[in-house]
């Protein structure tokens, strides 16, 4: 008699809704147990969850709030408890979004969106290290990032939300270096592929096709990617752009305030 595949566990921060909500979906698909993270968002986790088991799958939803170290302690050790056979996987999706510039800079909200879009996903990361460490896992579990194509096309909307990407960015290969060989560390800079802060619908319909490939980037690719990253064993330290070639696509401004006079029809 074969023994049974052991099923993977994968735990998607900020898992409730948009882009996390994806990856939830797209790893259920792949055969992985899934651990919605939210902090405000239960009602939206528990749907999520709900969706995967109907569709033969396991799922749990799981709260934290980011911005506070003893909870992402928390959340590791409420993860591996939900997990069946050990935590496989992180896909740190959760982020802060808010808008600030150069000028008019705010030392608080920077704070804000570094703890979430950087502290979190480095300690969760470390966390995950330790707990591999301790089981002498033979498949070193997978540490995903999720940036923005802004990191490679930079435009200076968004300052600090920009700054804690960037940052992330760059402790992609050091991580990796510094967790090796108990955790591969990835990234994936996705385009805009969901309307953002104060977008309009119309605004979001035309700037989501102004990239190479003039047309929208799916939600379900950047979250196959994600699933690419976490089951093969030989990538680590690398950053994959799925946005159709956005970052290739320099831009003076973030890409909602410029589209109504790059698309306007010419006389």
């Amino acid at each position: 008699m074969s023994t049974p595949a052991r099923i993977r566990t994968v735990l998607v921060t900020g898992g409730a809704k948009r882009l996390g909500r994806a990856c939830c979906l797209a790893f259920a698909q792949a055969g992985w147990k899934v651990l919605c993270h939210h902090q405000t968002s239960a009602r939206e986790a528990d749907e999520t969850c709900r969706e995967i088991e109907q569709g033969g799958g396991k799922a749990l939803a799981l709260c934290a709030d980011l911005s506070k170290a003893h909870e992402r302690e928390a959340l590791i050790c409420a993860a591996i408890q939900g997990a069946d056979q050990g935590l496989d996987a992180i896909v740190n999706n959760a982020s802060v979004f808010e808008p600030d510039s150069g000028m008019a800079f705010s030392c608080e909200l920077l704070q804000q969106q570094l703890q979430v879009n950087l502290i979190a996903p480095l300690h969760l990361g470390s966390l995950l290290a330790q707990h591999a460490q301790s089981q002498a896992k033979e498949q070193a579990p997978a540490l995903i990032h999720i940036l923005d194509q802004k990191v490679f096309n930079l435009n200076p909307d968004y300052f600090s939300y920009t700054v804690s990407k960037l940052a992330l960015e760059r402790s992609v290969a050091l991580q990796a270096q510094a967790l090796a060989p108990h955790v591969r560390v990835s990234a994936i800079a996705p385009g805009l592929i969901f309307v953002s802060g104060p977008q309009s619908a119309d605004n979001f319909e035309r700037a989501q096709s102004l990239n190479l490939m003039r047309s929208p980037t799916a939600a379900r690719d950047v979250a196959r990617s994600a699933v690419f990253l976490a089951e093969n064993d030989s990538i680590t330290g690398a950053t994959l752009c799925v946005d159709k070639g956005q970052h290739l696509v320099p831009l003076e401004r973030d890409v909602m305030f410029v589209v109504d006079q790059l698309t306007r029809p010419t006389t």
